[in-house]
């Protein structure tokens, strides 16, 4: 992610998020690049702001609904009913994303239903009015070693986690991605959404980079029975 010129050819920037893994499975202690059987769901899938001290600072409007959508496993969770995942969504998931980075844009793959973003690393302003979309509209540009994006243009109600937190189409979303070394990225997330929370946050995210392996074709809709149980 940092550009340099003398990456190895192995490394083609497929990631999985290893902070961890999803409730109820054993945490996985060896997170060294190229280490499939780390592919693990991220300890923030089921609650993004679980390192935040008392938690999301939710809007009083959300709260109930958090509570409803947690309490019911996220029956109404966009991703079990086979619809896209907003990048901040697909960090947490156990699903690999591939990173393609060019002198102008950088493209993130998602094997999950093939999912794809575009951030512009050109640094152009952002849109006034951009059509809200899954991931929104993002513009780049290098800090030294650090990547950082600014997303706004999300489609309303775009879910974050399992318990159903979102972000709306008044969110502002800063990313400020670095290489600590050549196995891992941290993904600083800042969410600035004043209709959907009382106060910006920040999370910190991990993904480590799977070598020797590839995306594979992950398509929901495919002999999917759970949608027609669900009705």
């Amino acid at each position: 992610m940092t550009g340099e010129p003398n990456r190895p050819s192995g490394a083609a920037g497929a990631l999985g998020p290893i902070n961890g893994a999803a409730a109820g499975a054993a945490p996985v202690a060896d997170d060294k690049p190229g280490d499939p059987k780390a592919i693990t769901a991220s300890r923030q899938m089921s609650n993004i702001g679980v390192d935040i001290p008392g938690g999301l600072p939710y809007q009083p409007w959300l709260v109930p609904i958090v509570k409803e959508r947690t309490a019911n496993l996220a029956i109404g969770d966009p991703h079990i009913r086979c619809l896209p995942d907003n990048f901040l969504r697909a960090y947490g998931l156990p699903h690999l994303l591939k990173f393609v980075h060019t002198q102008s844009l950088l493209v993130v793959l998602n094997e999950m239903n093939a999912g794809y973003r575009q951030v512009f690393t050109d640094a152009r302003p952002l849109p006034d009015d951009p059509t809200p979309s899954w991931q929104g509209y993002s513009s780049a540009k290098w800090s030294g070693d650090t990547l950082v994006i600014d997303t706004i243009g999300l489609r309303d109600d775009t879910w974050i986690d399992w318990n159903g937190s979102v972000l709306t189409e008044a969110a502002k979303v800063r990313e400020q991605i670095r290489r600590p070394d050549f196995g891992h990225l941290e993904i600083q997330v800042t969410v600035d959404d004043p209709k959907a929370y009382t106060k910006p946050w920040t999370v910190t995210l991990k993904q480590r980079i799977v070598v020797d392996t590839d995306l594979i074709d992950e398509i929901c809709l495919e002999n999917e029975k759970f949608f027609q149980s669900v009705k």
